[in-house]
């Protein structure tokens, strides 16, 4: 069974495209199950993600797309949301949807990821930041509000890679994983981007696997031609690991799905 839960529409400012064409687009590819999980509103950076005003709309377009595809493919509603103490929205975290997917996207309100913001790789120790953003998965994941973990290691996006060894630096957010019960997810947007590499690594996938961690797909798609764009790649990744079933989510409540 093919899935890809981690995709995004135009509300969110920075992707292209209808939500027909991302559908239509997952039919072609024999996606089974295929999940919207827009960037969920927060009063901060609203320039990059959907707003407080748009929320039902997305969510009744969402709805009303898997109602009229639902002989052809299973569609899902979610959120991607940042983690970011004080500015997370109790109307986003409490939305009636199928999964919330957790993310780390700032450190210290900086926008690591963000091309627009790369300066500022010059401007710390490259360790430093590093540590610091896995202390800020860890704390997304103890915050008990999420389904899956975002793209676990996106701080290597554009390969500026630390001295230590990745596996320790990452110790601590995978056992947090573990014992929270979340689903740690496979993207393969990293293909993509400078890095050229899914998220996680094999390495730490290996070490989530090795600690019995569940794991989901998404494309992170912002356009439809993204769309199932490295899956294979990822499934090939995971199942070399030593993975053989994934996990997708309905009203927040886990499926166990063989790939």
């Amino acid at each position: 069974m093919k899935i890809d839960l981690h995709n995004h529409t135009i509300r969110c400012n920075h992707a292209e495209g209808t939500i027909e064409e991302y559908i239509q687009k997952a039919i072609l590819l024999g996606i089974d199950i295929y999940g919207f999980s827009e960037h969920a509103a927060m009063d901060f950076d609203e320039k990059y993600r959907l707003s407080f005003k748009e929320m039902a709309a997305y969510q009744h377009d969402i709805l009303s797309a898997k109602e009229r595809y639902k002989n052809q493919i299973d569609i899902r509603l979610g959120y991607e949301v940042d983690w970011l103490p004080g500015h997370m929205d109790q109307r986003v975290l409490n939305a009636d949807v199928d999964f919330l997917v957790g993310s780390v996207h700032f450190i210290n309100k900086w926008s690591f990821d963000n091309p627009e913001f790369i300066g500022g790789w010059k401007e710390r120790d490259i360790d430093e930041i590093w540590q610091a953003y896995f202390e800020a998965v860890t704390a997304m994941v103890q915050s008990g509000q999420f389904d899956i973990v975002g793209h676990l290691d996106l701080i290597k996006v554009f390969k500026y890679l630390p001295k230590k060894d990745i596996r320790h630096l990452a110790k601590e957010a995978l056992q947090a994983i573990k014992r929270s019960g979340m689903v740690l997810e496979v993207n393969a947007s990293g293909l993509r981007k400078p890095i050229q590499e899914i998220y996680p690594s094999k390495a730490l996938l290996q070490e989530a696997y090795a600690l019995d961690i569940p794991i989901t797909f998404g494309s992170d798609a912002h356009k439809p031609e993204q769309v199932g764009a490295g899956l294979e790649k990822a499934y090939a990744l995971a199942k070399s690991t030593g993975y053989t079933k994934a996990v997708t989510f309905r009203d927040r409540q886990r499926e166990m799905v063989i790939f």
